[in-house]
Order: structure tokens, then C-alpha cells, then sequence
């Protein structure tokens, strides 16, 4: 599987790095960097799929309990959607 990162996946993950680079220690941004790499290999792999959601063929997995991937599976490709930090207002959530 090929996997694409959407211009707002990029966003959210830098803006949660810089955060955590703000707020929290440098294992802390380690960790999220490490957590994201070993989903992205899980999904790489395609023998796993997360949760459903209402969008088509866009699905979610809780990386944290702070953040929520949600990425988009068409033929032989992955798109990353979003890094959603999840005590965001869920109103201002958009795919694209």
C-alpha cells in the first residue's frame, strides 16, 4: 500500500509536535513521532482496518487519547486525512 499525506494531515502533525515541543518533554514528541510511524507501518501492511466512519471508504483509529487518525482507502493507496486532536470542537471538523 502507498501511503499520501493530505495537505491538513501535515498541518495537524506539526501543529501537534509544536505542542508537544511547547508543553510536554522531548520522549513525550518522540513517542508521538514513534506512534504515528507504527500505525503508518500497520496500514502500510493493509491487514489492518480501523473503524468505519459516516464518510466513505474514510476510516479512524484513536493513536492517542488526544489525537484520532482518520485517512481515506482507495485501490492501493492510503490517503492520511487528519490528525485530529480530539477535545477540539468536533463542529469545526473538515476532511479537506
Amino acid at each position: 500500500m502507498k501511503i499520501v499525506w493530505s495537505h491538513l494531515a501535515k498541518i495537524d502533525y506539526w501543529k501537534n509536535i509544536e505542542y508537544l515541543e511547547q508543553n510536554w518533554t522531548f520522549t513525550d514528541v518522540v513517542n508521538f513521532i514513534k506512534e504515528v510511524e507504527s500505525l503508518i507501518s500497520l496500514l502500510k501492511a493493509n491487514n489492518v482496518t480501523f473503524l468505519k466512519t459516516n464518510y466513505k471508504n474514510v476510516c479512524k483509529v484513536v493513536l492517542n487519547k488526544q489525537i484520532t487518525l482518520y485517512y481515506f482507502i482507495d485501490d492501493n493507496t492510503i490517503t492520511l486525512l487528519r490528525f485530529w486532536n480530539n477535545y477540539q470542537d468536533l463542529d469545526n471538523f473538515k476532511l479537506k
